[in-house]
């Protein structure tokens, strides 16, 4: 069976980050750095407002966390980014908030291309496309959409720094 929009060929796309959504993103963190080796890539995130209600989906979202180098890949390489909401879904419908593995996360040139090629795909939106500054300074814009099983994606494309 063909995927529907193959003949468009892939998205230029790249493996950012894999995000977990805990009870508490402290604990969870430390098990992952005393275990597996993860090293804490700072700065410590905290996030809420209008922008992140709108990328997420949710009325009043708060969440605090941080990114974790994955181990063997390098200083540039990939992270595991956890998080915790103040207010966590416990269910298996999509959601940006729910427990467990949240979503996966791809750099792409054009987010709302992107998105439009997610749902030719047979996948959904969450939220809006939003851009907002990240706890470094730099823009983002970004949206989570879902796959056609219903895992969440992140779309996301980063401005180059201001020098």
């Amino acid at each position: 069976m063909r995927c529907k929009g193959a003949d468009a060929g892939p998205l230029p796309a790249r493996y950012v980050h894999t995000n977990i959504v805990a009870r508490d993103w402290r604990a969870l963190a430390a098990f992952y750095e005393v275990v597996f080796g993860c090293r804490p890539v700072p700065p410590q995130r905290e996030y809420r407002g209008g922008r992140l209600e709108a990328v997420t989906g949710i009325p009043g979202a708060h969440l605090e966390g941080m990114h974790l180098r994955l181990p063997g890949v390098g200083d540039a390489g990939s992270t595991l980014e956890i998080f915790s909401y103040d207010e966590a879904e416990d269910c298996v419908t999509a959601a940006a908030n729910r427990l467990g593995f949240a979503h996966i996360a791809f750099e792409v040139p054009d987010v709302p291309a992107a998105l439009e090629r997610v749902r030719a795909a047979g996948g959904g939106a969450l939220g809006e496309v939003v851009t907002l500054e990240s706890a470094d300074g730099r823009r983002v814009t970004l949206c989570y959409a879902t796959d056609p099983e219903g895992n969440v994606v992140e779309l996301q494309s980063w401005e180059p720094a201001v020098l």
